[in-house]
């Protein structure tokens, strides 16, 4: 099922008739609970039910904006329930195998969480800058698209992803989007105040743990350090 979230009671329901013995029902969204308790509200018993989220994509979507390589190296995390068929799981891990992707498998709780941290609040804050900088613009007579550097031209490609898909995901993983917003908050309330009372070293130490943490996803093969994100200048 390759459908935003929030379609996927219903689609579920449609399909739930034509469902062979022994078949196995999977999707791709970016929430998992909320996924797993429609499918499993919708699905007769004799179909095995195995959740999975491949990590990759770009901003675009769609059939067209498929690429040969998409899944290749990257992760697909499967969250099955407790209950679910070690055959069929089995059978789905091969399948995302054999696309190039590098499986996992984890609870469908900690896996919005996880998410959560790594996906989804990152899209949000995307889409609140690029949100402010549109109010702006009327005051800087467009100057804010115009000198776009690196940081916010970055942000407006995250904030270009598909409306649809990513209100269902917001609305599907409240829970867990709200507890990692609030931690942010709090860090960026203690960012505010080294700033206010030039707190140096603060903000070097916040910094170069940060910069650590872009190395290391370089080094588990998740993005490249090619200049400017191996964009290719024209």
């Amino acid at each position: 099922m390759c459908v935003p979230v929030g379609a996927t009671a219903t689609v579920a329901a449609a399909i739930a008739p034509h469902l062979a013995h022994g078949a196995v029902v999977s999707d791709v969204g970016s929430v998992k609970q909320a996924v797993l308790s429609a499918l499993s509200t919708a699905l007769p018993a004799h179909a095995h039910i195995v959740p999975a989220h491949p990590v990759a994509g770009t901003e675009k979507s769609g059939p067209d904006a498929g690429f040969a390589s998409l899944f290749a190296g990257r992760w697909c995390i499967l969250t099955p329930p407790a209950d679910a068929d070690p055959d069929a799981v089995a059978r789905l891990r091969a399948l995302w195998e054999a696309l190039g992707a590098r499986v996992d498998v984890m609870d469908a709780r900690h896996h919005d969480l996880v998410l959560a941290v790594t996906s989804h609040v990152p899209h949000l804050i995307a889409y609140t800058i690029v949100g402010t900088a549109s109010d702006l613009e009327t005051v800087t007579k467009s100057e804010v698209i115009a000198y776009s550097a690196g940081g916010f031209r970055d942000f407006t490609r995250i904030a270009a992803s598909d409306p649809t898909m990513w209100r269902d995901v917001f609305l599907n993983n409240g829970e867990a989007v709200l507890e990692i917003l609030q931690r942010f908050s709090e860090d960026l309330t203690a960012l505010q105040r080294a700033i206010r009372w030039k707190d140096g070293q603060a903000l070097y130490d916040l910094f170069s743990r940060t910069r650590d943490i872009r190395r290391s996803i370089i080094d588990a093969a998740q993005d490249t350090a090619a200049p400017d994100f191996g964009r290719e200048h024209r």
